[in-house]
């Protein structure tokens, strides 16, 4: 494209003084200066550039320099608002910045249209849904347009992590606005995705300006996403020992966002949920709450974060696997962008891959075969025994030496035990290249361990002489191998194949001249199902002397309120205690059978007792808090609440709740055992005189066992288990909360 004078004119302002100028910044960081040049000299430009990395200021200060006004297509109304907002702190007018979607009303609309066409304005963020109107087109045509930016350009591939048909016509729309320059950003492409997002703009001439997508200040971790209430306490664990931090929980469906949200609050944790669900004034309000810092922690779907610029966001924990590696690259970018230490967290479960797969049934053949990629990279991420910066920074075609990962990953940090599989990895090469082809990395373990499917005996390779040299060892040990054999350049993996391996020019001359090389095995996760995963409850074990100890203290606590043992804390409560060593009453009050009142009423002798025998003993508590559950806030509880303070007939409470008389008995035990206070005595009068239950009480007193058995025998059977079960609960309830 040929220089306007214009823009020959503009090139006369020094960047370098016009970044400090507006910005306040005295030097570029990586790629920056190059690309701003490239703009302002009206060349088309792609560029990869991680996040944190500025990609922002690459549109934003050309936009300020040159004639006319630049419009930038972006994805999410989040990030529009968070950058509009960020420029117009540096602007001396709000015109300077604008953005154009579904978001504004009329009076906001008209205001935008009245700047953009007074030439006010010099940045336009348009979201490509509303690029697409005519009334959009028409504005555009009107007004000068110095470049067209097209941020999140990842979104344009199918093979990308976000992908959004909309951005498939982008070329289209630009140029029916005219001939400008085009510029394409992303934090994340593939050597695949590059290409893809490049044939579609149609700017495969474009310069191309790729940064390290190494973030040395990153910390990788991934650990085991074992029964739900141990992961739950996992992350409020991590997140206790970050006070006052701000984290992002990414997670894949709305009902888990919602839930994780709730559950963090109830543990003390500032934390909003964020997703496309919600109404988009409380998404608006909870990522304003965000980044005001007035929440900490955002638990969000993956449409939180694309281009949020809050830099100091310090933890990123995903509670379920990402659906791929770019996704995964993308929103770990989030954290650290100041530079500091992030520490980013991973749950994996095998299972969660499994449904993903699911998920993908009834697409397209093509796209469950690119998804399944997508998936199957992910899955080799996280098993993996390698450095993840390695690993991560491969699967972006960037070699990396593990040595300078600095121990910023787990596996770095402690690494498994190694040994030589030079042997190995010849032989695996070796298998390969006898089946003269590429297959994927499943036929290829298959045929080595010997395993007699379909698919090898199809191709006959059930035949071939290497056919099980590898026997001796399991899937997971060969998988490692070729996993090594791939990073390290000795396999090619070819994407327009969905993935198949071959045996690359390195891996030919490695056998030629093998060199040593070490590898501890990949991780084999177990496989948790969600039914497991619900109806966990954790195993633990019962301190027996510290149990010994707390019946005692009962015992002394019931004489000194003139109450039986029982009606102070039953055995199961004290077995909990005696497992989780609470220390204070918002602990004691989520023991087994305890709650808040009771906890209120005669915990503070148990909990002061409790930490004085681990000081003494020097124990090592399972978890330096007891998770909360939102149990109390039950729907069936409720209404059985509800019901009794209404004063509605017990068994028109069963038939309402679709239960039988006894379970509904049962579900007011539950209710006392938390600590709620019950008044039952409307329902009991009905067929109880006042001094039978005076008489029943009386006994309840003094009883040294709590046994319905022992007190039907008391009564020689004048009274039915269940009246004495019920008045059993009246007692508790007046009594014990």
């Amino acid at each position: 494209m040929e220089m306007i004078p214009a823009v020959a004119e503009s090139l006369e302002m020094d960047p370098k003084k016009k970044l400090k100028d507006f910005f306040g910044f005295n030097e570029f960081k990586g790629n920056q200066e190059a690309v701003i040049r490239s703009v302002l000299g009206g060349e088309d430009c792609f560029v990869i550039m991680p996040t944190g990395a500025g990609k922002s200021l690459c549109y934003q200060l050309p936009a300020m320099m040159l004639p006319g006004t630049a419009i930038v297509i972006s994805p999410l109304i989040a990030l529009m608002k968070n950058q509009v907002d960020n420029i117009r702190g540096f602007a001396s007018n709000s015109s300077f910045a604008h953005f154009l979607n579904s978001s504004l009303s009329k009076t906001e609309l008209a205001r935008v249209v009245d700047d953009i066409l007074a030439e006010n304005t010099k940045l336009l963020y348009v979201a490509p849904e509303t690029l697409k109107k005519e009334e959009t087109m028409e504005l555009l045509r009107k007004i000068k347009i110095s470049f067209v930016a097209v941020d999140e350009a990842h979104c344009i591939s199918e093979w990308g992590h976000d992908f959004r048909p909309e951005y498939r016509r982008i070329r289209q729309m630009v140029k029916e606005i005219g001939d400008v320059p085009l510029m394409a950003l992303t934090a994340t492409a593939t050597p695949k995705v590059q290409y893809d997002i490049q044939k579609n703009l149609g700017m495969l001439q474009a310069k191309v300006y790729k940064s390290s997508f190494n973030r040395s200040n990153l910390y990788y971790e991934v650990r085991a996403k074992g029964k739900k209430e141990q992961v739950h306490k996992e992350i409020i664990n991590y997140i206790s020992k970050r006070t006052s931090r701000s984290g992002i929980i990414y997670c894949l469906s709305r009902r888990k966002v919602e839930e994780i949200a709730e559950m963090l609050k109830m543990n003390g944790i500032k934390a909003l949920p964020y997703h496309a669900g919600l109404d988009a004034k409380t998404r608006a309000h909870h990522q304003d709450s965000f980044l005001m810092e007035d929440c900490d922690v955002i638990v969000a779907t993956i449409a939180f974060g694309m281009g949020i610029d809050k830099p100091d966001v310090r933890f990123v924990i995903h509670y379920d696997v990402p659906k791929s590696l770019e996704g995964y690259y993308q929103e770990t970018g989030r954290g650290g962008r100041d530079g500091m230490q992030g520490d980013c967290l991973l749950f994996y479960n095998p299972n969660d891959i499994e449904k993903l797969e699911k998920f993908m049934k009834d697409k397209p053949v093509a796209e469950q075969e690119i998804g399944g990629l997508l998936i199957a990279e992910t899955a080799a991420f996280a098993e993996s025994s390698q450095c993840r910066r390695k690993l991560l920074l491969h699967y972006f075609g960037e070699n990396f030496d593990e040595k300078n990962c600095n121990e910023m990953c787990d596996n770095c940090a402690h690494p498994k035990p190694k040994f030589d599989v030079t042997e190995e990895i010849v032989k695996g090469l070796e298998s390969l290249k006898s089946l003269n082809g590429e297959f994927s990395m499943t036929h290829i373990v298959n045929f080595v361990i010997g395993k007699k499917i379909d698919s090898i005996k199809d191709y006959n390779h059930d035949k071939l002489p290497l056919f099980a040299c590898g026997k001796e060892k399991d899937k997971v040990f060969w998988k490692s191998i070729f996993r090594l054999a791939l990073v390290s350049g000795y396999l090619n993996k070819n994407i327009e194949r969905y993935g198949l391996l071959s045996v690359s020019e390195g891996g030919e001359e490695y056998l030629r001249n093998p060199v040593k090389h070490q590898m501890a095995v990949d991780v084999e996760f177990e496989s948790v199902s969600e039914e497991d995963f619900e109806n966990f409850r954790m195993e633990s074990v019962c301190d027996e002397e510290l149990y010994a100890h707390l019946k005692d203290l009962r015992k002394k606590v019931a004489k000194q309120k003139g109450l039986p043992p029982y009606v102070i804390f039953q055995d199961p409560s004290l077995e909990d205690m005696a497992t989780k060593y609470p220390i204070t009453l918002d602990e004691l009050a989520n023991i087994n059978g305890v709650g808040r009142n009771k906890a209120q009423k005669f915990g503070q002798a148990f909990i002061e007792y409790i930490e004085q025998f681990v000081k003494e003993n020097d124990i090592e508590r399972p978890l330096d808090i007891v998770l909360k559950g939102n149990a109390e806030k039950s729907v069936k509880k409720k209404n059985i609440i509800l019901n009794i303070d209404k004063k509605v007939d017990l068994m028109d409470i069963a038939k309402q709740l679709g239960i039988d008389f006894e379970a509904l008995v049962d579900e007011l035990e539950q209710v006392i055992n938390s600590g709620t206070k019950l008044n039952i005595r409307y329902f009991l009068n009905q067929f109880l005189e006042e001094d039978l239950q005076e008489e029943i009480f009386e006994y309840l007193r003094t009883a040294e066992e709590d046994n319905l058995e022992t007190a039907f025998q008391h009564f020689d059977g004048e009274f039915t288990h269940e009246e004495l079960q019920l008045m059993r609960i009246q007692f508790l309830s007046d009594v014990g909360n």
